[in-house]
């Protein structure tokens, strides 16, 4: 048996594809692991939340921006962007149930010797503390009133975590820090502005301001300008594939590393 992290997928079906041929996934054997951004950008978001889903307990999926804002647009909650590759789910007659399942996907997922999230997790934060934050969001998710929760969770106020943050500032911090995270200060106030890879004045990379503390490596997507950083405490597998880069996988067990090259991708400078 083993474990697969699948960096961001965007779209590209294909190379999924041939990504789980050269790792030699077994569906009866082995699990893969998807940070986040399951869709859009690439041509064929369609076909990979039918390929993932088809999976079953074989696929863990957390979600990403991408994932939120189809089910945010598949719920009238937010306008088409130009830039968007997502029609084709909500013409499936089958489109309804996959947003549906892809809402019910968890913000984060901790196992053993590691931790996976989109984005990254701010300062103040254990992964034990992530965890049960992220679970607070699930909730509202997969809840009876989550369309209440969908009107209002764009946005990027507050800028930092407080422990006395309620209802809709709350949910919204934890979602922006969990699928959008680049740079934060060490107080963990947020920026959201820069994309690339030179931190604002006074802002570090999320992951630099974690210090030395004793935790799970966290496994992580979102920055494709970052692109693959592979270290002892950070699995950053964001690799790029739709920009034109690759789709990156990591057997979690030796840390071995699979890539495939992309086919098809969308002119570089829009990554979000």
């Amino acid at each position: 048996m083993a474990t697969y992290a699948i960096g961001d997928v965007q779209g590209c079906c294909d190379e999924l594809e041939a990504l789980l041929a050269r790792c030699g996934f077994d569906a009866t054997r082995d699990r893969l692991w998807f940070v986040g951004d399951l869709v859009n950008r690439g041509p064929k978001s369609l076909e990979v939340l039918r390929r993932v889903r088809a999976l079953g307990d074989a696929a863990v999926v957390v979600l990403g921006n991408h994932d939120l804002h189809l089910v945010c647009y598949a719920e009238g909650f937010w306008q088409r962007r130009p830039d968007d590759t997502l029609d084709a789910v909500l013409a499936a007659p089958d489109g309804a149930e996959l947003v549906a399942w892809l809402r019910t996907r968890p913000l984060m997922h901790v196992e053993g010797r590691y931790a996976m999230v989109h984005a990254g997790l701010l300062p103040q934060w254990t992964v034990e503390r992530a965890q049960a934050l992220a679970r607070e969001v699930e909730s509202a998710l997969q809840g009876s009133g989550y369309r209440d929760f969908l009107a209002h969770m764009y946005g990027s106020r507050p800028q930092r975590w407080e422990d006395a943050l309620g209802g809709h500032d709350r949910l919204r911090v934890i979602v922006n820090a969990m699928t959008r995270l680049r740079f934060c200060t060490d107080e963990g106030e947020m920026d959201f502005k820069e994309t690339g890879c030179s931190p604002p004045a006074g802002f570090k990379a999320w992951f630099d301001t974690r210090g030395g503390r004793s935790e799970p490596a966290i496994v992580c997507g979102h920055w494709s300008t970052l692109g693959l950083k592979l270290s002892e405490r950070l699995l950053a597998l964001d690799s790029g594939c739709v920009w034109g880069g690759r789709l990156s996988a990591l057997r979690l067990e030796d840390r071995a590393l699979f890539q495939v090259p992309c086919r098809c991708h969308q002119p570089l400078g829009g990554a979000t």
